[in-house]
């Protein structure tokens, strides 16, 4: 199993671009949900903060190991997705990857996410 928990700044200015982001993944999430089987994503949450006049996404996961990468998915939504990714996401500041500490899953959880 895969936990993450990973912050990534937004470029300047794209704000309003990733507003429409967010917009477009909530109003289809139907196709959404539908591609999280072949990466064998079990959960993923997005979210976003403001610190300081900058803006920054945080994605939270729990995966499956062997799951396709989203860049290698045949679903338009996640084509899209990746498309918003590369107009928002700042390449010059690295990801800071949050460090589990405790994981908190019922066994009975765990069992059906093999």
């Amino acid at each position: 199993m895969i936990i993450e928990l990973t912050r990534f700044k937004v470029k300047a200015g794209k704000e309003d671009v990733v507003k429409k982001w967010m917009e477009t993944l909530n109003n289809h999430m139907d196709e959404v949900l539908d591609t999280l089987d072949a990466e064998k994503m079990y959960v993923e949450t997005i979210f976003r903060e403001k610190i300081n006049g900058e803006e920054y996404l945080y994605w939270y996961s729990i995966q499956g190991e062997g799951g396709i990468n989203v860049e290698e998915s045949s679903h338009e939504i996640d084509k899209l997705h990746v498309a918003f990714w590369e107009e928002c996401i700042d390449p010059n500041y690295p990801p800071v990857q949050i460090v589990p500490q405790v994981l908190m899953i019922p066994n009975r959880i765990r069992e059906r996410m093999k």
